[in-house]
């Protein structure tokens, strides 16, 4: 598995431009020029993220397209399997699915209903969507999932099989994930604290499961920028949300700092090269930068630059 650098799109900069879809595009197309080798997307409430990966992904050749990430509250298996599904036939097999658990507060308003068990629900939406992408078929009657297609649900020309990556951060979701997943997007977790606290217990799930190394795909916020002052401001602002979820409050405080903030990388391409460093010697297969519009457009030139030579840098 060698390393790879990819950048997330904001969702909520395409939703301000004149057409989300044909930004993304745009974007994508810039990206890959720049030499990054994959594009994520996440979701929201406005834009599918699944659909415009398999547009994306078509209309670019050869990058990697993914979400990151799709939240199971509202979703069944059965769907999110056919979406996935058209979305890898579309790209001639460069998508892979990133789901989550999604935020409490964000998914009852949304979708009505409690947000109970959601360890139990992520590994039995797993279990069964599992069985759908590798088989085509599933019959799962689980506590919080049901899953019984009464017809084939394979999707023609799908192949390989979709990667399935979930943002587990706690150890009942990781061992979930090492079992039943290939592989992990963690989201603002430090390097040591990823080394120690999702690189480690995910293989070891893996490991135990007989499922090969999992890929763990580091969600990073930062940028390449000269003023430091203004980006630590949008820095905060952009990022306070993440300080009132739980299961976020939890890996910030385990990667030694006090406020999600902390956590984006901020400075010069050196500064930069060198945080992007850190987390591939703490375990991750990927660096993902998000975040990358947090203060000018040139700056977010100058972070694809950089990410794009140290791709190719390898």
């Amino acid at each position: 598995m060698g390393m790879s650098i990819g950048i997330a799109l904001s969702p909520l900069a395409l939703d301000r431009s004149g057409n989300a879809v044909d930004a993304a595009v745009a974007q994508a197309r810039a990206a890959a020029e720049a030499g990054v080798q994959s594009v994520w997307l996440g979701q929201t409430f406005s834009h599918d993220a699944l659909l415009v990966a398999a547009i994306v992904g078509r209309e670019v050749p050869g990058i990697e397209v993914g979400t990151s990430v799709v939240p199971v509250p509202g979703r069944h298996p059965l769907l999110v399997a056919s979406q996935a599904q058209t979305a890898q036939a579309a790209t001639g097999g460069r998508f892979t699915l990133g789901l989550g658990l999604g935020a409490r507060e964000l998914s009852e308003r949304a979708f009505g209903g409690t947000f109970d068990r959601p360890a139990t629900r992520m590994r039995e939406f797993l279990t069964a969507l599992r069985s759908i992408l590798d088989t085509g078929e599933v019959d799962f009657h689980g506590e919080t999932v049901t899953a019984a297609a009464p017809m084939p649900a394979a999707v023609a020309g799908a192949k390989p099989t979709v990667p399935v990556l979930v943002a587990a951060m706690g150890p009942q979701a990781l061992r979930a994930t090492g079992e039943l997943a290939d592989g992990t997007l963690p989201f603002l977790v430090g390097p040591d604290a990823l080394a120690e606290h999702i690189v480690e217990p995910l293989r070891a799930a893996a490991k135990s499961a007989d499922r090969p190394r999992p890929r763990v795909v580091a969600l990073v916020p930062g940028v390449v920028t000269s003023d430091l002052t203004a980006a630590r401001t949008a820095a905060e602002a952009n990022t306070a949300f993440y300080d009132t979820i739980p299961s976020y409050q939890r890996v910030i405080a385990l990667s030694g700092v006090d406020r999600a903030a902390d956590l984006v990388v901020l400075g010069d391409e050196e500064t930069v090269a060198a945080r992007v460093a850190d987390y591939f010697a703490a375990g991750a297969t990927d660096v993902v930068f998000s975040q990358t519009d947090l203060t000018t457009p040139e700056d977010q030139r100058r972070t694809w630059a950089l990410l794009g030579e140290l791709q190719r840098a390898g």
